[in-house]
């Protein structure tokens, strides 16, 4: 795919999310090119969180901070994402198994990829404006998951599909805190009182 064609997919996706998810399932990937987009979107936003990084310093990333336990955060989150959205739209009636769930949340993080060095540049220019943008497409990536989840489960209903984003979520926060834990990362200020 040609850098054109990633942002012509991209903008499809953000008029048309329904259609580009039955487009992405319907090119039934191997497991080989599930893994190297999952690999490669890993390293992607690795990079360009270190670039923000970089060029806007900012205090209390911690361990997180450092590029490759970031990495390794990220990875899990996407991984624990993946398996959480399958498994529970399945117990709530959907029908996506774990590859068809990959590859519409490979697809969602690759653009939140470009929208994330997107807000990197605008925020050299104004870190206010970055700011409100980030809320925006915050909303906008929570909008898409959804339908992304409903076309994937089948499930005919949004309200289905928030349900089953939020309990996914809820299921990826216990799970990264228990890594982040395991990897001896605690909340800034809070080790004095524990």
């Amino acid at each position: 795919m040609t850098f054109a064609g990633f942002l012509g997919l991209a903008l499809q996706t953000i008029k048309a999310p329904r259609d580009v998810a039955r487009l992405l399932l319907s090119a039934r990937l191997s497991s080989e090119a599930l893994w190297t987009a999952f690999a490669l979107v890993v390293v992607l936003n690795t990079l360009v969180f270190s670039a923000t990084i970089a060029l806007m310093p900012q205090d209390g990333f911690g361990l997180l901070g450092n590029p490759v336990a970031f990495m390794v955060v990220q990875a899990a989150a996407l991984a624990g994402a993946v398996i959480a959205i399958a498994s529970i739209g399945r117990a709530m009636g959907g029908k996506a198994d774990l590859a068809q769930v990959a590859v519409l949340l490979i697809w969602l993080q690759s653009l939140r990829v470009l929208a994330q060095a997107a807000l990197m540049i605008i925020g050299i220019a104004s870190q206010p404006l970055a700011a409100g943008l980030a809320l925006g497409v915050s909303v906008l990536g929570i909008w898409l998951s959804m339908n992304f989840i409903d076309e994937a489960h089948e499930l005919g209903s949004l309200f289905k599909s928030a349900g089953v984003l939020i309990l996914a979520l809820m299921a990826l926060a216990v799970g990264l805190s228990l890594l982040l834990s395991l990897l001896g990362v605690v909340p800034q200020g809070m080790n004095g009182y524990v």
